[in-house]
């Protein structure tokens, strides 16, 4: 399509604050008393600069712009992620596309326009020319583009250090956040299933991926507005939930909130009570005075973690007529990651103020994620007056409370919204879509686009949204599919349902595939159980060969306290246990076997069928190092 309708000179509307700071490309340790003296001084003269601008009546109120950033993921034939990002964005416009901290994903950067006629359409315009760009270059390496929230297939091998893009500002807040927190991160999720690892690097954020939202605002109403922009969150997030999935686990409708929240999260585990806020959040209460007391209050909330090499100072700029950047603040700013988050930029040389919606997840489809920036939009503008001042209506714990149960329970969710319990249908049927529709109206967005985009949203509450689509999807697949292929099948569908257009709402449930001619190559991992029923090398024997008998196991790992594999136990090891009842103080040590044949989960299944042949066994732990992650049976063939 034509470049003509879009604004090239305002591309800077969402660049200075992008995750983990993009829109700095050298970042230091802050480190040093020089260096952390020199860093002050640039934070506060920003602080000061801010202000005058404030005072000055600087700040830009019209047009109104809108923006997005579009997070999407690299995949290979075998739809698993793909560490190609770096090869790829080497034959894309550096204009619009950059990196991501994961090898497997990239983001394209859409042009702002102002909100206002056929905006939308034209931003989904922009958006499906990019996305067609970015398949075209990934097809050269055998590659697709898919858009998710968290792509289903990612496991423990793609959180790995080799999988961080090697750029040097992802190494030093990898390393930055790590040894403030002190110790490696953990992850603790439970919803349907439940999921505990601990890791040493913060890639379990490149699991994320989303469809950052940004509206600019009126720095005179700061506080009304985003205020609003919090009480409307959890509503918004319940209809566009998208996550669902993560390591084969059911976790939560949008599994990206607990997932972001915890992977940057620099706190240790401590029984310290005056802890301070997560860096990723939704904030601990209402919003009061200016764009410059909420900066404030960030930083006092949140240690500043990086800094750079600076030029003039910004009260400096400002005294030459010209409009600082802010770098300082701007730095700071990008390390903190609301789900809300206000932003500073300038566009054509004047200041101006927006919130960047972080909540939004990419896909399932284009259309469906410009249908979610519009019904946010036009809440927004939508206002009614009866909820100026929210602050004194409303309780911020009822509103937090919405927030984190949508991310939860998506449309599941029952919402406390002035002064009654509604359902998440009642509540944005018969309250949000009139707004939304109101907003879009006030500000003559063109009709056709607000029937198109927001007929969407109507039929998707009607129906069910992404999150529930997947979720369903993934039971159905799982009655005759090992996790890894059901898995896989629904990324293929997700896939194929998006490249032809369709949004969510008209998407039938996944099916199994047919029968290829060309099978891929099936690994341990395809294969392997992980749901294992294990012992404790000082477990009673007896008490292990009944939980054998009663669960019909033939074979159970045995772990030492360090959980260790040290062992297997078979239903042989304890024939001669079984027929003497006397022996309950022997212990599992006594029996079990400790010369182990194992397989690591990268083997091929040939290889691994062939180990067990030769060896004439029955089972294979599969494990990585010390640690099982997973056993193999002839059963699984």
């Amino acid at each position: 399509m034509s470049r003509a309708i879009f604004d090239v000179h305002a591309k800077s509307f969402w660049c200075e604050a992008k995750n983990f700071n993009v829109g700095e490309h050298s970042v230091k340790k802050l480190k040093g008393s020089t260096a952390k003296a020199e860093y002050l001084k640039h934070l506060l003269d920003d602080l000061e600069a801010l202000q005058r601008m404030s005072d000055q009546n600087m700040f830009e109120s019209s047009p109104i712009r809108i923006g997005a950033e579009q997070e999407f993921c690299l995949v290979n034939e075998t739809w698993e992620p793909a560490e190609l990002a770096v090869e790829v964005l080497k034959g894309l416009d550096g204009r619009f596309f950059t990196t991501e901290l994961a090898r497997y994903n990239l983001e394209a950067n859409l042009e702002p326009l102002s909100l206002s006629g056929e905006c939308f359409s034209k931003m989904h315009a922009h958006l499906d020319y990019l996305m067609g760009k970015a398949r075209t270059e990934a097809a050269k390496y055998g590659l697709k583009v898919v858009l998710t929230g968290i792509l289903p297939s990612i496991d423990s091998r793609h959180l790995k250090k080799n999988y961080m893009t090697p750029i040097e500002r992802y190494k030093v807040l990898d390393e930055t956040i790590r040894e403030v927190r002190g110790d490696n991160l953990e992850l603790h999720i439970k919803g349907v299933d439940e999921l505990n690892l601990r890791h040493d690097s913060i890639l379990f954020e490149g699991c994320n991926t989303s469809f950052q939202g940004h509206l600019q605002i009126d720095v005179n109403d700061f506080a009304n507005s985003y205020n609003w922009a919090q009480a409307i969150s959890g509503p918004i997030l319940a209809i566009c939930a998208n996550s669902p999935l993560l390591m084969g686990r059911e976790l939560w409708q949008e599994t990206r909130i607990a997932l972001f929240t915890q992977s940057v999260d620099m706190r240790p585990s401590t029984f310290i009570i005056d802890q301070r806020e997560a860096r990723v959040g939704f904030g601990k209460e209402w919003v009061t005075g200016s764009i410059v007391d909420f900066f404030k209050d960030n930083i006092v909330s949140f240690p500043s973690l990086l800094t750079t090499d600076f030029d003039s100072a910004s009260t400096q700029y400002l005294k030459t007529g010209r409009v600082p950047k802010l770098r300082a603040l701007n730095l700071h700013n990008g390390t903190v990651y609301k789900w809300n988050r206000v932003c500073y930029g300038v566009t054509n040389g004047k200041p101006h103020v927006r919130i960047e919606n972080r909540y939004l997840p990419s896909g399932p489809t284009t259309a469906d994620e410009i249908a979610n920036l519009m019904f946010w939009v036009g809440v927004m503008r939508g206002r009614p007056k009866e909820f100026d001042n929210i602050e004194t209506q409303q309780s911020f714990k009822d509103i937090k409370t919405n927030f984190y149960s949508a991310a939860r329970y998506g449309m599941a969710t029952q919402f406390y919204w002035n002064g009654e319990l509604l359902t998440s249908k009642e509540l944005l049927l018969d309250h949000f879509l009139p707004m939304a529709y109101k907003g879009l109206y006030k500000l003559k967005v063109a009709p056709e686009d607000v029937e198109k985009y927001l007929s969407i949203i109507e039929r998707r509450i009607m129906g069910m949204n992404a999150s529930r689509w997947m979720v369903l999807s993934y039971r159905k697949l799982m009655e005759n599919a090992k996790p890894t292929d059901a898995l896989h099948r629904l990324i293929e569908t997700m896939y194929a349902r998006e490249q032809k257009g369709y949004t969510v709402d008209a998407w039938q449930l996944a099916t199994p595939s047919r029968p290829r001619s060309k099978h891929k190559r099936k690994l341990v991992r395809h294969y392997m159980s992980t749901k294992i029923i294990t012992a404790q090398h000082h477990d009673s024997a007896a008490l292990v060969l009944k939980m054998m008998q009663w669960k019909n196991i033939h074979h159970i790992p045995v772990m030492n306290e360090r959980f260790d594999l040290v062992g297997l136990l078979t239903w042989s090891d304890l024939d001669e246990l079984s027929s003497h009842k006397n022996n309950l103080g022997e212990s599992v040590i006594e029996h079990m076997k400790t010369d182990l044949i194992t397989t690591g989960p990268d083997v091929t299944i040939d290889e691994a069928k062939k180990a067990m042949e030769d060896h004439g066994i029955h089972c294979l732990p599969v494990v990585q190092g010390k640690k099982l992650i997973g056993i193999l049976t002839n059963r699984d063939f």
